[in-house]
């Protein structure tokens, strides 16, 4: 795929509030939206969805378009989430990549050797469809579109086991016992992540977040030593263009200060650690994204408030800071909930924070 110039500096002051802002510091509004916004919580999602896997539907520019838009006009959110899977770039190489219903992706030969290195062919990326999708998009959106990928460690464990894994037995195998193996693959990796979130920022992406959802199975060392370094290099290749990018992982509260290391503008967070906590451990150097848990939005709207305000007090001394879920919209939960979440974080937010400030500042703790 060609690449050209990133954005210039000038062109980087023009990007939404919500990218520019609150990636780097405090926002009137509390920005708000939610990884899986589009998906089988919405009625409107199942009606058009059909049938077969999301890899077929991404090929359809018009209906992911349509999809991706369905959330937007439906919560309130401030930003559109590509309709898309972060295994689409590996079924643009060629990969017979499968995502089977109630499993996930699948892989009939996994990755595990030297050789089957030759089948990652990141110079045969192609992914017009995205690319179609994303234009469509941007003729239609008020609001800023985030595009996203893999990360290297999270595709490689789908690639090593096949599918989705508990454990990671062979993943980690290869990792610890094959490092030059490793490393080869990583590396490909990385670039294949790099090509197809350049492609997407060059169609008209205004942010990306990069998923590392696996990387929370890892000792920290070994998240150091096998991993760090790859994300790195994919927030590096993406910094010229000047637009926000996102880091999130699950199960990462041990790697908290080694992610902050990554390039990121924003650390998007799980529930499972309390993002004031996450401020202490960075010294304050990234916004915060997260992190209520998506369960929460199963209970009556009191309930959800309460938990939601609860996070937001949390990040009170976060340099900037987007609410979201700490992980994906759970497929049973009532759109309703979700619209007066937002509704009542846009209404809220900043007052809540502002308040939990003044609590800190009056009992000497706010720094």
């Amino acid at each position: 795929m060609t690449f050209h110039d990133p954005k210039t500096e000038e062109d980087a002051e023009k990007a939404p509030p919500l990218l520019l802002q609150a990636a780097k510091k405090s926002t009137s509004i509390v920005p708000v939206w939610f990884m899986r916004q589009a998906g089988r919580a919405l009625p409107e999602y199942r009606a058009i969805r059909g049938t077969g896997s999301i890899l077929k539907a991404v090929e359809i520019p018009d209906l992911a378009a349509e999809i991706t838009l369905q959330p937007v006009k439906r919560y309130g959110v401030d930003a559109a989430v590509l309709y898309s899977d972060i295994m689409v770039p590996l079924k643009g190489i060629g990969l017979p990549i499968e995502i089977l219903p109630n499993k996930g992706p699948y892989l009939a030969e996994p990755i595990r050797t030297i050789e089957d290195l030759d089948r990652i062919r990141i110079e045969d990326l192609e992914v017009p469809y995205v690319l179609e999708t994303i234009r469509i998009l941007k003729r239609e959106l008020s609001v800023p579109l985030l595009g996203f990928a893999g990360a290297p460690f999270t595709v490689a464990s789908y690639l090593i086991e096949g599918g989705p894994s508990k454990n990671f037995e062979a993943t980690k195998a290869l990792m610890l016992g094959y490092p030059q193996f490793w490393h080869q693959l990583m590396q490909r990796l990385t670039d294949l992540s790099i090509s197809f979130l350049k492609a997407q920022i060059e169609a008209g992406a205004d942010a990306i977040q990069l998923f590392d959802s696996w990387a929370g199975s890892l000792a920290p060392r070994h998240y150091q030593k096998y991993v760090l370094d790859y994300s790195k290099a994919v927030f590096d290749a993406i910094k010229p263009y000047r637009i926000p990018t996102i880091h999130f992982g699950v199960g990462t509260a041990s790697l908290i200060p080694l992610m902050a290391d990554s390039g990121a503008d924003v650390l998007g967070l799980d529930w499972r650690v309390e993002i004031d906590q996450v401020v202490d451990a960075t010294n304050g150097a990234l916004a915060i994204q997260g992190n209520l848990d998506p369960t929460a939005c199963l209970l009556p709207f009191d309930e959800v408030k309460k938990e939601a305000e609860m996070v937001l007090k949390s990040a009170s001394r976060a340099p900037g800071y987007i609410f979201n879920l700490g992980h994906g919209v759970l497929p049973s939960t009532d759109p309703e909930i979700l619209r007066r979440l937002v509704e009542f974080v846009h209404e809220h937010g900043r007052g809540i924070i502002s308040a939990q400030k003044d609590r800190r500042r009056a009992e000497g703790s706010i720094r």
